[in-house]
Parts: C-alpha cells; sequence; structure tokens
C-alpha cells in the first residue's frame, strides 16, 4: 500500500521509507542468537534513528537508510539516500506502537488484514526472500508474529486516521481519494 501510494502522489513529490530498514545490526550475536531473536517487538527496531532521519528530512536534509540483510539479520555496508520531498511514505506494521514516530507523521494509514492472508504472505516471503525454511516460518508465526501483533500491532489502529480493510477497500478503489487528500492537507475519511 505504501509503494502504491508513492505511486499515486508522483515520485517527484514522494519519498519511501520501509521501517524494516531499521532493524537493529544484530552482528555482535551468534548465528544461533539471531537466530532467535524475537524481530516481531519493538525493542528489535532502531526508532531513535528513524526519528532522527524524519527529523533531518523535515528540515530538508537527506538521510542515509540502512539497508537490512534479512538472511544475516545484520545491517549491511550498503546505504539508501533518501532526499527530502514534500511527502514521505513510511510503511511499517510496528509504526503505531511508538509515540515519538506517530507523533512524527501528519498521516496515519493503517491496512487491517485478516491472519490468514498475513500469515500468508508472511510464509511466501520469509521462505522465498530471507531463505527461511517452511517450520521455521510457521515456529516464527505461533511463537512470535501472532502474539506481538495482538499485543504492539491490532491495538494502535485506534491512533490511524483511517483504516482500510483488505477484501473489503480496494486499493485501486481508495488510494486516489487518500492521495487526493493527503495533497490537498484535508483530513482522511472513511470511504
Amino acid at each position: 500500500m505504501a509503494r502504491r501510494l508513492v505511486e499515486a502522489l508522483g515520485h517527484d513529490v514522494a519519498r519511501y521509507i520501509s521501517f524494516d530498514s531499521y532493524y537493529r545490526d544484530l552482528s555482535n550475536l551468534t548465528i544461533e542468537e539471531r537466530a532467535a531473536f524475537n524481530f516481531d517487538h519493538p525493542d528489535s527496531l532502531d526508532v531513535e534513528l528513524l526519528v532522527s532521519h524524519l527529523e533531518a528530512l523535515r528540515a530538508d536534509t537527506e538521510v542515509a537508510v540502512p539497508v537490512y540483510d534479512f538472511t544475516t539479520h545484520t545491517r549491511s555496508a550498503d546505504i539508501q539516500i533518501v532526499e527530502p520531498a514534500p511527502f514521505i511514505v513510511i510503511e511499517g506494521i510496528l509504526l503505531f506502537a511508538f509515540e515519538q514516530i506517530r507523533d512524527q507523521l501528519d498521516y496515519l494509514i493503517f491496512r487491517d488484514c485478516p491472519e490468514a492472508v498475513r500469515a500468508e504472505r508472511r510464509f511466501k516471503r520469509d521462505v522465498r526472500e530471507r531463505g527461511r525454511t517452511p517450520e521455521s516460518v510457521r515456529e516464527q508465526w505461533e511463537t512470535t508474529v501472532q502474539p506481538m501483533h495482538e499485543i504492539y500491532v491490532e491495538p494502535f489502529a485506534r491512533f490511524a486516521h483511517r483504516v482500510t480493510t483488505h477484501g473489503v477497500e480496494e486499493l485501486d478503489d481508495i488510494l486516489p481519494a487518500i492521495a487526493e487528500a493527503v495533497r490537498r492537507g484535508e483530513p482522511l475519511t472513511t470511504a
């Protein structure tokens, strides 16, 4: 949804940042310790760095966003330069759990997805893109992903200016209106 919103706003005026880029570097841990780490808990993310980047972008200064290697659970030596723009679109399932991040954002949009959809997406992504085994993905889902969702994701939807629902509101139908409201600085309304 976030990438599609950048497209709707226009790449000339909008930039994209993923909160997943801000996972803490675990290179100081053994491979076994990294594998056991709870990446679905808010402590797994470098909130201070993201907040400092948001402040810099507001001050018209480019930032060097880390590039996270999900196969090794470390930050790579690469960075992604993000230049200031009128609109910075940030995505991440744990964004709303941090007041200091919410305070930096003008619009908060929560995409509500059924558990089965979230599980299927996570399974496909982690096996295909992150080199995990199907068994490890299932175990992680049961032990950390779903429990953390119930504690740190779902309850924070209450802070959203707009909640959209997967399977009810198609992105093609709602994104033009959301983009137009954001462009005009208008409040977001439910369709």
